[in-house]
Parts: structure tokens; C-alpha cells; sequence
């Protein structure tokens, strides 16, 4: 059956194309598998509540109709603002717009959740469709300054808000009485009234509140600017738009912005756990997080039942937290093709589950293919990222870091990617192979002792240990490592410089024979890696050449993103041995090898645009570069 919706249609119609319901969310509670929603142009302020959910064979599709442009909002549109003083404005709303969940009322908060506490609120306030900042009183409507927590200027001093010097800042304030929203914003020299202002109403856009709603896709749609709460792996975690503890749904070809903390969340849901640390203050969050695992595991967490969601071809900006969010029903899935931007880059609040991809036991996952920039953090792979790849993206500008893969013990594989912002890794993990990639920046790599994590048998959710990160057990091969920025930080250094800590295999081995009650420290495999600027070899690295002069460039240009490389000298001088799956080995812990996620060997030979590699292999994402100027599209 196909079901028609148009902003001019009415919810007591038949739903056909000749007269076409007025709401998607009234479409949302009659089909059934099999059926397919269309949706003609307009805005649509709701929020879609899927009442079922498909088969494998027979999905349930929500598509924007050919051509036309449909917009689902959280918002609503407020008009007849009254000038306070100057340039300020008030509107006073009835509480009752907001049925029972206020966002004006309620403040961010969770566990990880770091600040400030207290003063930012899941309601926004948007002009001309531009997010504005949230005041801390009237007075400080009237300051043009935008602050950053004193625990990121300790933590992060790199960290400044992404903003234009000349940009004028639209602020906003709200105070709410038993009765009454009132919403105060500077609009400088604009007057409410003649522009267009929205504000956040509704925690979500399209968000099954029932979980086991499988096999839905949602293709064609702006989505944007939901109050939805703050996200950690502790937390029923609701997104903007989201499968809630789903199996196999398909998010493709859409426009997704402004959630005030998540855009798309795959992940776990309030029966495993909901900010318990925060709410009984009786352990740290990492111990519900534990938790948490097993009691997915109780709900069904495997995967005949959850997962297998496939997310690609969309635009995902300028969300407060993350672009896309999930623990534990992320796994078994597909992040392919998107376009990930300004991702938590006003820095109203801070934490410590902030990225443009921040995953939690993503096992099985494939991110592949997307342009990540302009974030906080890119990718932040975190506790069990095993079976995990990472492979053919672009990652540029980013503050923090490109990727980050904290407590996990692998196999976590990234290759063939484009790494280059300042901050290249943070590893604080164990069992991650770095193969064929281009690497700018510089990085981190650390041990964890203080938490004890999960590891899973092969291509599964069953738990098979849970242990400490002793660091190292990481595999880099057959890397382009520019080493083109000084390292200004206590921790982040050139890479391979910061692998010197670790042993060789043959001493690792030497020394596990010795002192077999004990963990001697873990081995690395460096070897074939070539070298320019700042970076410099592993102090036993087999088969390194130095490739100074290189300089690499990404810009954008009609759509198309061309990464300019200029090689000094032929790169024939840097040849290095296949890397292949067999060669790789596997992790200390998890004895499961870097494989596809159907336990194929993963061909190497491929390069950056499927192009195969022949016999003379060269370092980095590409088969082949010519002396001079390269010009390589790298995203379209």
C-alpha cells in the first residue's frame, strides 16, 4: 500500500494521492510492512512515531516524493514579539505548547555530562534558521563574548568556538513560572517580527517510542531541530531521529541539523540503564556501563535482533553533541558516504561523549567513505570497537582530534583514509592495525589500567572476558606520515615517536617466557612506513623511508573535494611488503583476526578509489603518485 502526505492534505482523508493525509506521524500508525509513505514538499512540525515496523523482505519506507522537498521540524514558529529594552525582545508562551515535557525547563545533564551545570537548557532558539546562544540572565543577553567552561579552556586550551570575528551573536534567555514560557532574545538591529524565529518544542522529529520497530527507512527528508537530551552510553539514548533498540533500519539521502545534542542515534535504550551514576551518585558511569552490556545481552542485544542499520548519503551538521550516537545497537551496521560538519563547535556544554561519530561497542561497524570536518572530535570509537573498520574517509579541521579509540582490544582496523587535522589519534586502546593511510597530524597512544573492559567471541555480542588496556598490540603499516605540525601538548607527539615505549615482537615474546605470571609490555608491528617533516620512525621499524617535501592540501570545489599532493621525488624509492589479513595476525585478548565482518579475508590490495595496488606497492591510501603536482578527488 502507498500512502500520500501533503501539507495541504487532512488526517480524515483516505491517504491516496488524490487526497492525502496532512501529517506524516497519522500515516506513522497505519502502515504496516510492505507500505511505502510519500511525502509531498512543505514543513511538517511533528514528531513521527513509527506504530510498526517492517519485515526484512517488506520494509516500511518514509521517501520524500520525486522532487519535492520535505521538511520535519521540532520547532514552531513564534511571532508578535514585544521589545523589552534596545535591542532585546520577549514572547510569552503557556506552558501547555509544550504538553509535558518542557525543554525551557529542563536542563542538559547526564552522566559524562561535564558543563556547566545548570544553566543550558535542550530548548534552543533559531533565527532565519541560524541557531542562537543560550544566556545565563537578561543581563547577559546584552554580551557579545562567547565563553568555554573553565573545564575545557584546562582540559582542551585549543578548543575556540568556530566563529567568524565579524559574526554578530544572536543570544537568547528563558524563565518559566507555573503558567507561563517566557523566551527573551537579542536580535541587534533585526526586529523578531519580521524575520523568521523558531524555537525547539519537541524532543524529537522521527523516533519510535516503542523499541522493535525493525526495518523502516527514511530517505529524502530535511530533519532538523529537536530539544533531544544528552546522549552517553549509560542513557536511554534518544536522538533527533533514531531506531530505538531496532534491528536493519536505512537513514539515507537526507539533510540533518540542529539537534540540540544528537542527530542520529543508533543506540541503547532507558531499560538497560538511564544516567544511573548521575541519578544514585553510588558508583562511577563506567561500572552501569558494564552493566549495561549485560543486560542488553538479557534484552536480546545479538544479531538476529538489533543492529544492522545502514546510514549513508547524508548531510549531518551542526548538532550539539554528535552527529550520529549509539552503544550497543550500533553494532553489525554501515556509517558509508556522509557528510559530517560543525558538530558540537558552539560549545555551549562539554563532556565526555562528544563527536561527529561517537560509537560504543561497535562491533562488526564499517565506517567508510564519509568527510568528517569542522567537529570537535571525528570519530570516537569507544569500549569494544572489535571487528571494527574504519576505511576510505576524509577527516580535515578537526579540533580535538580525527579519531579517537579509547578501551577497546581490537581488532579495530583503519586504512586507506585521509587523516589531516593538527590532532591525527588519540589510542588509548590496544589491538588496532593503521594501514595505508595518510597521516598529517600527530597523536597519542597510552595504556588504560583504571577500567576493565569487555571483549566479545568473533562477529558477536556474547561477552568472551573483560580486561584492562595494557596499550600497544597495534599493527602500522605501509603509512604516508606528513609530521607537518609541532606538537604543542604534553601527551599528543610525532607519529611513530610516541610507539617507543612499546617492545618489539621478538623481545615481547623474550619476554613473556620470562615472566609468565606477569604482563610484560605489549608488542607493536611498524614496518614500511614512510616519513616527512616532524614524523619519524619506530625505534625498530624494518623497511621506513623518508619522504620529505610532501605537502597535502583539501579543498572544495563544485561539490567535489580535491586533495592537492605535492611529491618531491618518486615514490617508487618507498616500496613495502602486502599487507594481508594472515599477516596482521590477531590481538593479544580477543584472538580474532582483522577479517570482514563474514569472516573473509579483507583484500589490501585495493586502494582508496578500488584501484588495484599491482606489485610495486607504495605507502599510503593511493596505488599510485607521480613526481609534481597530484590532484586527487577525494569526495564528491
Amino acid at each position: 500500500m502507498i500512502y500520500y502526505v501533503s501539507v495541504n492534505g487532512s488526517d480524515s482523508a483516505t491517504g491516496t494521492n488524490e487526497a492525502p493525509f496532512r501529517t506524516i506521524n497519522h500515516a506513522a500508525q497505519i502502515a504496516v510492512a510492505g507500505d511505502t509513505i510519500r511525502v509531498y514538499g512543505g514543513t511538517y512540525r511533528e514528531w513521527v512515531d513509527p506504530l510498526n515496523g517492517g519485515e526484512e523482505n517488506a520494509r516500511i519506507v518514509y521517501e520524500a516524493f520525486e522532487g519535492e522537498h520535505p521538511i520535519i521540524k521540532g520547532s514552531e514558529i513564534v511571532t508578535d514579539w514585544e521589545r523589552v529594552e534596545g535591542t532585546v525582545w520577549k514572547k510569552v508562551l503557556p506552558n501547555s505548547m509544550f504538553g509535558e515535557w518542557n525543554p525551557y525547563n529542563e536542563y542538559i545533564r547526564g552522566d559524562w555530562f561535564v558543563a556547566p551545570q545548570n544553566t543550558v537548557h535542550h530548548g534552543d532558539v533559531y533565527i532565519n534558521g541560524v541557531s542562537m546562544y543560550e544566556a545565563s540572565s537578561v543581563e547577559d543577553l546584552y554580551s557579545a563574548e562567547i565563553r568555554i567552561s573553565g573545564y575545557q579552556r584546562t582540559r582542551y586550551p585549543d578548543i575556540e568556538p568556530i566563529i567568524n570575528p565579524e559574526q554578530t551573536i544572536y543570544r537568547w534567555f528563558s524563565n518559566v513560572d507555573a503558567e507561563n514560557t517566557t523566551i527573551y532574545g537579542n536580535f541587534h538591529g533585526l526586529d523578531p517580527n519580521k524575520e523568521i524565529i523558531e524555537i525547539n518544542v519537541r524532543k524529537c522529529c522521527f523516533y519510535p517510542t516503542r523499541t522493535g520497530r525493525n526495518y523502516i527507512t527514511v530517505r529524502g527528508f530535511e530533519i532538523a531541530h529537536a530539544a533531544c537530551p544528552f546522549t552517553p552510553p549509560t542513557a536511554d539514548q534518544i536522538g533527533m531521529i533514531g531506531a530505538n533498540w531496532s534491528k536493519g533500519w536505512v537513514i539515507e539521502n537526507n539533510d540533518i541539523h540542529d539537534a540540540k545534542c544528537s542527530g542520529i542515534s543508533i543506540g541503547k535504550e532507558a531499560s538497560t540503564g538511564d544516567n544511573d551514576a548521575l541519578k544514585y551518585h553510588r558508583k562511577h558511569s563506567h561500572y552501569y556501563q558494564t552493566e549495561a552490556v549485560f543486560l542488553g545481552l538479557q534484552n536480546g542485544w545479538c544479531k538476529e535482533k538489533i543492529g544492522s542499520h545502514i546510514i549513508r548519503n547524508n548531510r549531518i551538521h551542526d548538532c550539539g553533541q554528535n552527529g550520529i550516537v549509539g552503544h550497543m545497537g550500533c553494532v553489525f551496521s554501515r556509517i558509508e558516504h556522509n557528510h559530517i560538519y560543525n558538530i558540537a563547535v558552539k560549545h555551549e556544554f562539554s563532556g565526555a561523549e562528544i563527536a561527529g561519530i561517537k560509537l560504543h561497542a561497535a562491533i562488526d561497524v564499517v565506517i567508510e567513505g564519509n568527510n568528517i570536518h569542522d567537529c570537535t572530535r571525528a570519530t570516537w570509537l569507544d569500549w569494544q570497537a572489535q571487528g571494527t573498520r574504519v576505511t576510505k574517509n576524509l577527516y580535515y579541521n578537526n579540533t580535538r582530534s580525527d579519531l579517537m579509540i579509547e578501551v577497546t582490544h581490537g581488532p579495530c582496523l583503519v586504512d586507506n583514509n585521509i587523516f589531516l587535522s593538527k590532532n591525527a589519534f588519540e589510542n588509548v586502546a590496544q589491538g588496532t592495525a593503521f594501514v595505508h593511510n595518510i597521516i598529517a597530524g600527530n597523536a597519542v597512544s597510552l595504556p588504560c589500567m583504571n577500567r576493565e573492559t569487555p571483549y566479545h567471541f568473533s562477529h558477536s555480542t556474547h561477552v568472551k572476558g573483560i580486561t584492562k588496556v595494557l596499550g600497544g598490540d597495534d599493527r602500522i603499516m605501509n603509512n604516508i606520515f606528513l609530521g607537518a605540525y609541532n606538537s604543542t601538548s604534553v601527551n599528543f607527539r610525532p607519529m611513530n615517536s610516541c610507539y617507543n615505549v612499546y617492545e618489539t615482537p621478538e623481545k615481547y615474546d623474550a619476554n613473556r617466557e620470562q615472566k609468565n605470571e606477569i604482563e610484560p609490555v605489549q608488542a607493536v608491528w611498524i614496518e614500511g612506513n614512510a616519513y616527512a617533516g616532524n614524523a619519524s620512525a619506530f625505534r625498530a621499524e624494518e623497511h621506513s623511508s623518508r619522504v620529505d617535501g610532501i605537502k597535502a592540501v583539501v579543498e572544495e570545489s563544485n561539490g567535489k573535494w580535491i586533495l592537492t599532493l605535492n611529491i618531491p621525488h618518486l615514490m617508487d624509492e618507498a616500496q613495502c611488503v602486502a599487507v594481508t589479513t594472515e599477516r596482521l595476525g590477531t590481538p593479544v585478548f580477543t584472538e580474532e583476526p582483522y577479517e570482514n565482518p563474514d569472516g573473509t579475508p579483507i583484500d589490501f590490495s585495493i586502494d582508496f578509489h578500488r584501484a588495484h595496488r599491482g606489485e610495486n606497492i607504495i605507502p599510503g591510501p593511493f596505488s599510485k603518485l607521480a613526481v609534481g603536482e597530484n590532484k586527487i578527488t577525494v569526495w564528491e
